[in-house]
C-alpha cells in the first residue's frame, strides 16, 4: 500500500488535533489546569512533528549528498530507502537507476577509449615498423613492402569508418531514406560486390576484409519476385558485414548461404546468412553483437583474415535496430546462422 508524503501530513494534522481535544477533555472531567495541559499537548505535538519531520528530510539530505557525489563523477554511491512506498522511496528509485546508467556509460566509455587505443596501437605501430626499416635502409621500398604499408594504413582507414559509424548511432544523427525494392537482384548485387572486391584484394594486399576466393557464395531469394522496404544504404552495410563475416569463418572451400524470405507481416523482409564455420557457442551468442567482441572460439578465423575490428556486427545491429527490426544468431545444425527480420512498416523517428 502506498502512503503519500501528503496523506502523512494530513494524519499529523489530524493527530495533533485529536490529541489536543482528548487533553483537553482530560482536563474538564479531572479539574485539571489548562495550563498544564497546553504544556503537555505542546510538547507531544513538537515531539510528533520532530520524528516526522526527520523521517521526511533525512533521505532528502542523503539523497543531496549522493546526488552531490554523482555530480562529482563517483558513481559508486546508491541512496538507502528505495523501497519506501512513498514519493521518497520513488525519488530514490529513480536516483539509483540514474547511478546505475551513468556508472554504466562511464566504464561503457572507458572500455571503448582502451579498445580503441589497442585497435590503434597495432596497425600504427606495423606500419612504422616498415617506414622506418626503409628510412633506415634494413628494407627496399618494393611492392611487397609497400604492400605491407597499405594494409596497416586501409586497417586504420576501416577503424577510422567504424568508428564515426558508431559515434553518428551514440547521436543519434542517422535518417533512414527508405524505398521499395526487389529483393533479388538487391542482394545478388551485394554477393557480385563481395567477390569482386575479395578478387582485386587477393591480387594487391591481404586487407583486414576478407581476401577468400574459395568460398562460394549462394543465394536463395523466395519468392523470385519478393520485394522490400527499407534503407538500401543501410541493409548493404548489413549484408556486407554479414556476409564477410561468414567468408571469414568458412572452412576451405565452405559454402556461404544467403536466404530471403517474406517475414510474418506484409511486405516484411527474413534474411539468413549461414556459413560452414565453426559455429558460436551458445554462451557466447548474446555477445557477438557487442562492441569489439570478437568471441574465443579456436581457429575462428578463416585464412587470410586478421580478424577484423570486432565492430562489423555492432553496426550491424545498430542499422537493424534503425529499421525497428532484429538480428540474432538462429539455430543451425552447422557452422553460424545469423538471421535478420525487418518490418513491413518502419517506426515513425522523432
Amino acid at each position: 500500500m502506498v502512503i503519500s508524503i501528503k496523506t502523512k501530513l494530513g494524519a499529523l494534522v489530524v493527530g495533533a488535533v485529536l490529541l489536543t481535544s482528548c487533553l483537553a477533555l482530560v482536563a474538564i472531567r479531572t479539574s485539571t489546569e489548562f495550563r498544564y495541559i497546553t504544556i503537555f499537548a505542546m510538547i507531544a505535538t513538537l515531539l510528533i512533528t520532530q520524528f516526522v519531520a526527520q523521517s521526511l528530510t533525512a533521505p532528502l539530505d542523503e539523497m543531496n549528498t549522493v546526488a552531490g557525489s554523482i555530480s562529482r563523477g563517483d558513481f559508486s554511491r546508491r541512496v538507502r530507502g528505495a523501497d519506501r512506498r512513498d514519493e521518497l522511496g520513488d525519488l530514490a528509485l529513480t536516483i539509483n537507476r540514474m547511478a546505475d546508467d551513468l556508472e554504466a556509460v562511464e566504464r561503457h566509455r572507458k572500455e571503448l577509449v582502451a579498445n580503441v587505443s589497442h585497435e590503434l596501437r597495432t596497425p600504427i605501430a606495423a606500419l612504422r615498423a616498415v617506414l622506418e626499416n626503409v628510412v633506415d635502409g634494413v628494407s627496399a621500398a618494393d611492392p611487397e613492402t609497400m604492400r605491407t604499408a597499405l594494409k596497416q594504413t586501409e586497417r586504420l582507414g576501416r577503424l577510422v569508418e567504424t568508428l564515426l559509424d558508431l559515434s553518428r548511432l551514440d547521436n543519434g544523427v542517422v535518417a533512414l531514406r527508405t524505398r521499395r525494392f526487389e529483393v533479388w537482384p538487391y542482394l545478388s548485387g551485394v554477393l557480385r560486390e563481395a567477390n569482386l572486391a575479395a578478387s582485386q584484394r587477393g591480387l594487391t594486399t591481404s586487407s583486414g576484409l576478407h581476401n577468400r576466393t574459395d568460398v562460394h557464395l549462394h543465394l536463395d531469394v523466395s519468392p523470385p519476385e519478393l520485394t522490400a522496404h527499407a534503407d538500401a544504404e543501410r541493409l548493404h552495410q548489413v549484408m556486407a558485414n554479414l556476409i564477410d563475416n561468414a567468408v571469414k569463418h568458412s572452412p576451405p572451400h565452405g559454402r556461404v548461404t544467403v536466404r530471403a524470405r517474406r517475414g510474418p507481416f506484409p511486405e516484411s523482409l527474413e534474411v539468413e546468412v549461414e556459413d560452414e564455420g565453426p559455429g558460436i557457442p551458445e554462451a557466447e551468442r548474446h555477445k557477438v553483437f557487442e562492441r569489439f567482441n570478437r568471441g574465443t572460439v579456436r581457429a575462428q578465423h578463416g585464412p587470410g583474415s586478421d580478424g577484423g575490428t570486432g565492430l562489423g556486427l555492432a553496426i550491424a545491429r545498430w542499422a537493424v535496430d534503425l529499421h525497428g527490426g532484429h538480428i540474432g544468431v538462429a539455430e543451425s545444425s552447422r557452422g553460424c546462422r545469423i538471421r535478420l527480420t525487418l518490418p513491413g512498416s518502419l517506426p515513425v523517428r522523432d
